[in-house]
């Protein structure tokens, strides 16, 4: 079963919130939108559910037409983040609600449904919760109960829009794991809605990126986070800070910048912006550096400095802590050395990017 969406487009009045939307998602994947509110991903999950409708497009499952059906037709279980469980419901029975409902010649016997939902109590680790009242549960105990609930239908493609968003983070930590391991047992095709990037990268086989209404770039956790296609996708991902540089002959050249960690690119010369990371950069103290550290502010772990540099260059590094390098205080002279970045050629918006392999690992980052 795959899924595939064409040129998919919802305007709200004169507001385009899809701008023609292409994705395919593979049988038994689990695929995460990502980005900022108003990048229109919860719009897109709504049309695949069939709770809202597109004006141009195609969605397609199994070569089927998916908008040729209605939401009850699709066979899709959606898990809001506000759980949408019946408060006079006990936890069995709001399992066991989308069955019930079902057409009667679709509808499993009574004894089959019962069955069905003492499966998942077990599965979901939740028996001991059967007869208890969603007003009687922990958030964290909702959310299994509604991710049950939309289990309960063997529905063809899961649905998640911000599941965890109203969790506390040590829940929202062990309910993602929980979550993946449900994935991996059942096999079933799932998409779900953040803006939290831990989130989409550690939950996700692949990350869809989109920002005001279409899709920024599109790969696995690891592409992304190493190799930003696009300014956008650059800040979201916390490539914050920006030094405009030169490049010549493939390498970036700058006041007060040591790019020889980074490697050559097949870049034409000329004006660039250089994304970084605050961890990605090296401060190095430097009587003659063209950066100054206007502040240093200790975290316990972290010591993040602010920096001063030419034409009203403002750059942040952050170190561990108990690095102890010597000399970073406030008013102390540095050169940056940046040790994995992104450079963009042009102004703003640039259309192409070029990627700067990192010297360092995804972990040691982290």
């Amino acid at each position: 079963m795959t899924m595939t969406i064409r040129n998919l487009t919802r305007r709200f009045g004169q507001t385009e919130v899809l701008r023609g939307i292409d994705l395919t998602v593979e049988k038994g994947e689990l695929v995460a939108l990502l980005g900022p509110s108003g990048s229109g991903k919860t719009t897109l999950l709504r049309i695949i559910s069939g709770l809202d409708w597109p004006d141009a497009g195609q969605l397609t499952v199994a070569g089927g037409d998916w908008l040729a059906k209605k939401a009850e037709e699709r066979r899709t279980g959606f898990v809001f983040q506000h759980y949408a469980l019946f408060p006079h419901m006990k936890v069995r029975d709001n399992i066991a609600f989308g069955l019930t409902v079902l057409p009667r010649d679709r509808r499993p016997p009574p004894v089959q449904i019962r069955a069905r939902v003492a499966e998942l109590l077990q599965f979901l680790q939740i028996p001991h919760l059967a007869d208890r009242y969603p007003s009687e549960l922990s958030g964290g105990q909702r959310q299994r109960v509604a991710l049950g609930r939309a289990l309960a239908i063997d529905p063809e493609v899961l649905l998640l829009d911000e599941p965890f968003g109203a969790l506390d983070a040590q829940v929202r930590r062990d309910l993602r794991r929980w979550l993946r391991e449900v994935h991996d047992a059942t096999g079933t095709t799932t998409i779900f809605v953040t803006h939290d990037q831990e989130e989409a990268f550690e939950l996700a086989d692949r990350v869809v990126v989109m920002g005001a209404g279409q899709i920024e770039q599109i790969g696995r956790p690891d592409e992304i986070y190493d190799h930003p296609a696009s300014p956008f996708t650059a800040r979201f991902l916390g490539l914050t800070v920006e030094i405009p540089v030169n490049l010549r002959a493939g390498r970036i050249e700058a006041p007060g910048l040591d790019g020889s960690a980074l490697s050559r690119r097949a870049m034409a010369d000329g004006p660039a912006t250089l994304f970084l990371r605050p961890s990605d950069i090296t401060p190095v103290p430097d009587p003659e550096g063209a950066f100054r550290i206007t502040e240093a502010v200790s975290t316990g772990a972290l010591l993040r400095l602010r920096l001063e540099g030419p034409a009203d260059c403002i750059a942040e590094a952050e170190l561990p802590r108990r690095a102890g390098v010597p000399g970073l205080i406030p008013g102390q002279r540095v050169r940056l050395r940046p040790e994995a970045g992104q450079i963009f050629p042009g102004g703003p918006g640039p259309v192409q990017a070029a990627a700067v392999p990192s010297l360092k690992t995804k972990e040691s980052l982290q």
